[in-house]
C-alpha cells in the first residue's frame, strides 16, 4: 500500500513540474523571472533559467537590463554571453534589472539549497552595497556610467526596489532566509536601508516649507530634481513618488520626519488629482491611439509630470518641449510612455490603516 502510495506521489509530482515547466515556456522572460510558486522552483526547468542567470550576471555582480535572460541559447550564444562578462559599464537596477534575477535566485536557493544561487546572490548584494552614494542614494547604472546616469535614481521605482530587498533581507523575510546570507551582511545591509531612507527624505521636494513628493532622478551633489533623457525633465512626478510613499509607510514605529514626508506626501496628491476624466484608447486610421475625455463618473487620474513653477500637468516628446495636453505630443511618445497613472489613488485606504495604526494626530482629510 504504501508503495503505490509512493507511486502516485511521485506521478503527482512529474505532472505538476512538468506542467510548470510548459508553464514556464509560454510566460515572458520577466513573468518567468517574477514566478512566486514554489513547485516551479523545484523543476529542472527553474534551475536551467538559474543556471543561464548565473551566465549574464556581470563580474560586478549586477545584471544588464532588457535582457531575455529565459530562453535557451545555443553554444554560440553562450560564448557571446561569457564575452560580455567583464563590461563594467551596463550593470544597472533600471526596469528591476538585478533586483529581479536576485528574488529569483534566492527563491530557487530556498527550493534546492544550491550553493552557487547563493553565492551568485551575495555578490549581487556586494553590488548593490558597493553602488550606494555617502548621501544613501543610488545611481541607474555603475560602477562606470554617464550622463543622466549618475543621478539618483528612482525612475522605475529603480532604488525602492533595493531598499525592499534590503529591508527583507535584513528583517530575514522569505525569501532572503533558511541561510542565504549571515548576520553581518545583515548588518551592513540594515545600515544601508538607513542611509536610503534618509535620501528618500532629504530628496522630497520641499515649496513653501511644505515637503511635497519626488522627482524621478535628483542630483547626486546637490540632490535637487534632474533632468533624464530629453523628456523626463525635473518635475513634481507622480508614479515614483506613490512607490515611495508606500514604502515609507511599511516601516514600523515611523519617527517624526517619516510621518511629515508621508503627510506632505498624501497632501500634495489629493491637491493635485485630476478628476472628471478618463484616458481613453480609440483607433484612428486603423491605428491606436489615447486621449483624455471627460467623464463625470471615472476614478481619479495624476499626470507623470507636474511642473515645479505652477504644479500643473506636462508632457514632453523627444524635443524636450513641454506641452499642457497629451494630445499635443507626438502619435510615438503618446503611446509609448506612461503619461497618467492612478498609484497615488491606491494609496488613499493604506494610509488611513496607516495613520490609524501608528496613532497620527495630523492625518491628511481628502477632499
Amino acid at each position: 500500500m504504501r508503495t503505490i502510495k509512493t507511486i502516485l506521489l511521485l506521478t503527482f509530482m512529474l505532472f505538476i513540474t512538468g506542467d510548470m515547466s510548459l508553464q514556464a515556456q509560454t510566460l515572458s522572460n520577466n513573468q518567468v523571472l517574477q514566478q512566486k510558486d514554489s513547485a516551479f522552483f523545484q523543476t529542472q526547468e527553474a534551475r536551467r533559467v538559474g543556471d543561464q542567470l548565473l551566465l549574464y550576471q556581470r563580474n560586478t555582480g549586477g545584471w544588464p537590463k532588457n535582457l531575455n535572460m529565459v530562453t535557451p541559447l545555443t553554444a554560440a550564444q553562450q560564448d557571446s554571453v561569457r564575452q560580455q562578462k567583464s563590461r563594467q559599464d551596463d550593470s544597472t537596477i533600471d526596469n528591476k534589472a538585478t533586483t529581479m534575477q536576485m528574488v529569483f535566485l534566492a527563491r530557487l536557493y530556498q527550493q534546492t539549497k544550491e550553493d552557487r544561487y547563493a553565492q551568485a546572490f551575495r555578490r549581487a548584494m556586494e553590488f548593490l552595497l558597493s553602488g550606494q552614494y555617502d548621501n544613501g542614494g543610488w545611481p541607474q547604472f555603475w560602477p562606470k556610467n554617464r550622463q543622466y546616469q549618475v543621478h539618483i535614481t528612482y525612475n522605475d521605482n529603480a532604488i525602492v526596489n533595493v531598499l525592499k530587498i534590503f529591508r527583507d533581507v535584513m528583517k530575514v523575510r522569505e525569501p532572503f532566509d533558511g541561510g542565504l546570507v549571515d548576520s553581518q551582511m545583515r548588518e551592513r545591509t540594515a545600515k544601508a536601508f538607513d542611509k536610503g531612507i534618509d535620501c528618500i527624505l532629504a530628496t522630497q521636494i520641499v515649496v513653501d516649507g511644505e515637503p511635497t513628493v519626488w522627482c524621478q532622478q535628483h542630483d547626486r551633489e546637490t540632490l535637487l530634481p534632474a533632468k533624464a533623457r530629453a523628456y523626463e525633465l525635473p518635475s513634481f512626478c507622480t508614479q515614483e513618488s506613490a512607490a515611495i510613499v508606500f514604502l515609507l509607510m511599511q516601516i514600523s514605529k515611523p519617527d517624526e520626519r517619516i510621518v511629515r514626508a508621508v503627510n506632505g506626501a498624501m497632501k500634495w496628491f489629493d491637491e493635485h488629482k485630476i478628476t472628471g476624466h478618463r484616458l481613453e484608447k480609440y483607433k484612428v486610421d486603423g491605428k491606436s491611439d489615447l486621449r483624455l475625455v471627460e467623464d463625470s463618473t471615472a476614478s481619479p487620474l495624476w499626470a507623470r509630470y507636474y511642473d515645479l513653477e505652477k504644479g500643473e500637468p506636462f508632457f514632453c516628446d523627444r524635443d524636450g518641449q513641454p506641452k499642457r495636453s497629451i494630445q499635443e505630443i507626438g502619435y510615438e511618445r503618446r503611446n509609448g510612455y506612461g503619461w497618467y497613472n492612478d498609484q497615488p489613488q491606491d494609496l488613499c485606504a493604506r494610509y488611513e490603516t496607516w495613520a490609524k495604526k501608528n496613532k497620527i494626530t495630523n492625518r491628511v482629510t481628502f477632499k
